[in-house]
């Protein structure tokens, strides 16, 4: 059987944990990155910047069987975030062929700010600019038939800012009214990308969280309590601020994913042995 071809555009670190997850007699991946020369082994390095359609000029004549944009933008401002996602993947599918298209998003799509439960069917309407410009790139992802992954917080080796903030006792947090978190590990979000790459009849957009939202001053607890250190201080100045919201992954669940850390707990426990 001959290999499918995957390309992985703005292939980071979530693109390196889907590259090992892939088994390689299946798939012939390549990776498309500005300096990709420390990409692994089994990871076909493309040097390209996504916001340069010249250097994405080799991709002209070729087909993939799957693209995966994943790219990040190099600052949290609006016209960095268009760049990467917007006119980056439009200059990319200006380009590519390809069977299935994979855009990595974020719940940051949604609007909600009083603890409600949100799902695909949720309306999305962003107060922020990171969730409108990736509601636009989304939107720009669907005419060409690709499938939205929204994302939570990312946490995992590497992305360990709330560990250290809690370890240094930096942090402080809401009691009341409570401040809900969503988050999906890293190895997690590899998993989802290479069920959703398999899954014969996707839908078109998945929410892609753990199965326990959780409060921002439970979580930071239990990470005091595991590290042997204060729990955070509480903030009682602002208790009119936003409660977040709570991310229902059943659609992904029913999909026949099974999460590796389906909860803070497992994830975070996994870190800290």
């Amino acid at each position: 059987m001959t290999a499918k071809r995957l390309l992985i555009a703005g292939c980071g670190d979530l693109g390196e944990r889907l590259g090992a997850r892939l088994a390689p007699d299946q798939w012939q991946i390549t990776g498309l990155r500005r300096h990709p020369q420390h990409l692994p082994a089994g990871i076909h390095a493309m040097a390209a910047d996504l916001t340069d359609p010249g250097t994405l000029a080799p991709l002209a004549s070729e087909q993939f069987d799957a693209v995966v944009f994943q790219a990040t933008p190099p600052a949290r401002e609006p016209a960095a975030y268009r760049r990467i996602y917007v006119d980056g993947l439009a200059n990319l599918l200006d380009r590519v062929q390809t069977n299935r298209l994979l855009f990595v998003s974020s719940t940051a799509v949604y609007g909600q700010q009083h603890g409600e439960w949100v799902d695909e069917q949720s309306p999305t309407e962003p107060a922020a600019f990171n969730g409108r410009i990736l509601l636009e790139a989304e939107q720009l992802a669907h005419r060409a038939g690709g499938i939205a992954v929204r994302f939570s917080g990312i946490y995992g080796p590497g992305r360990e800012r709330l560990v250290e903030g809690v370890r240094q006792g930096r942090l402080r947090c809401r009691q009341q009214p409570p401040e809900w978190t969503n988050r999906i590990h890293a190895d997690d979000c590899a998993g989802v990308l290479a069920h959703l790459l398999a899954l014969p009849e996707p839908a078109s957009i998945y929410c892609a969280s753990d199965s326990q939202p959780a409060t921002r001053c439970e979580v930071m607890d239990w990470l005091a309590d595991r590290l042997s250190v204060e729990r955070p201080e509480r903030d009682t100045s602002h208790t009119s601020a936003g409660q977040g919201k709570r991310v229902d992954n059943r659609r992904l669940r029913a999909s026949g994913y099974h999460f590796d850390y389906p909860d803070y707990r497992s994830g975070y426990g996994a870190l800290l042995i």
